[in-house]
């Protein structure tokens, strides 16, 4: 999966370059995600992802999308 792909899963409403922005800083800040990644071999300015890259990212990232981007009614 490339990187565009899953950061408009997380930031649908956002342009693609303004997503990857979000989705990288995100990662970036999320120390042990950097630590788990980094062992499978990725580096921040890679264009995709490993289906192993991706369960990580989703594993770590999914509950803070759901708490940060509750819908306001």
């Amino acid at each position: 999966m490339n990187k565009q792909e899953l950061a408009l899963q997380y930031f649908p409403d956002a342009t693609s370059a303004t997503a990857v922005r979000h989705l990288t800083r995100w990662i970036a800040r999320c120390h042990p995600l950097v630590e788990a990644l980094t062992g499978t071999g990725y580096q921040s300015r890679n264009r995709t992802f490993t289906w192993k890259q991706v369960t990580l990212i989703r594993h770590t990232l999914t509950p803070f999308r759901k708490k940060f981007f509750r819908r306001r009614t």
